[in-house]
């Protein structure tokens, strides 16, 4: 990692320290410069948006005639690497599964995350397995500890964020809290707990699970704001695929006008070329 690269993860770490922020998730680099121009102090990346632009589904449960479509793990590094290239922010991964059940994988999903500029990265419990839609509690667990001796072997200022997807598969909040809690103590800088959406489920993650927490909004669109989150003492805040989805149902319904009526009018919310091309013109530091 470069000396910009290594200050720039320095002040991504500095920002899970205190306070609340939002982390904005951008599938390449043209999203990503749109977020960085906006004022955001660091973007992440969303697999499933880098799995939409690419034609694929995102990671899911798959069957035989699915598992290969997933993005491999060479393409999802590689696109990290371009957002990471093109911006003057940190950025932070999502890594799904780590692509690969052994711990071993894991550590090395991580060190070609930190060797593509990465400031952070997600590591998931979900299998994508309707047999077993998480890995079991201790693999899980060591699997966030390889990855954490990993970013300690590279030296480098790194953001390893222990993700558990059991509200999303149907599990209960204290098994949630109980794994959350686990992958701090293997190592995790802070916990991410997708599904919870509601003022008394994240109030009751942030008082049970012993760091940071992070909750993803706009998955349904949601009541709750920055500011309420920030009372109710979350962390982080990311909004995963969402941004990707709104912006591929403009591009659904802009299709659909053409092919059904032939007429034009999506066109009237379009950024003007001159204002994309001075947003996208580098300008020198």
């Amino acid at each position: 990692m470069d000396t910009q690269r290594r200050e720039l993860a320095a002040r991504f770490v500095e920002l899970h320290r205190e306070g609340c922020f939002l982390l904005p998730n951008a599938w390449d680099a043209g999203s990503a410069r749109v977020l960085e121009s906006a004022g955001f102090p660091a973007v992440a990346t969303t697999s499933a948006g880098v799995a939409f632009s690419l034609g694929r589904p995102d990671h899911d449960y798959a069957d035989e005639e699915s598992a290969g479509d997933r993005v491999d793990r060479t393409t999802m590094i590689r696109r990290i690497g371009e957002v990471a290239a093109e911006v003057r922010i940190p950025v932070s991964a999502d890594l799904e599964d780590g692509f690969g059940e052994a711990p071993a994988t894991v550590a090395e999903t991580i060190s070609m995350t930190l060797a593509a500029g990465a400031a952070g990265g997600n590591i998931e419990d979900f299998t994508g397995d309707r047999a077993r839609p998480l890995y079991d509690p201790e693999l899980s667990a060591d699997r966030i500890r390889a990855a954490r001796e990993a970013v300690d072997a590279s030296g480098e200022p790194f953001v390893l964020v222990g993700r558990t997807d059991v509200l999303l598969t149907g599990g209960p909040l204290d098994e949630a809290v109980q794994r959350a809690n686990a992958f701090l103590a293997a190592g995790a800088d802070c916990a991410f707990v997708p599904g919870a959406a509601d003022a008394d489920t994240i109030g009751t993650l942030v008082r049970e699970i012993d760091g940071p927490l992070n909750v993803v909004m706009g998955l349904t669109g949601g009541a709750l704001s920055l500011a309420d989150l920030r009372d109710l003492g979350v962390r982080r805040v990311t909004v995963g695929g969402s941004i990707a989805r709104a912006m591929y149902a403009h591009l659904l319904g802009a299709a659909r006008e053409l092919k059904d009526r032939g007429t034009f009018s999506y066109a009237e919310h379009q950024i003007a070329q001159t204002d994309l091309n001075e947003l996208f013109r580098r300008t020198p530091e």
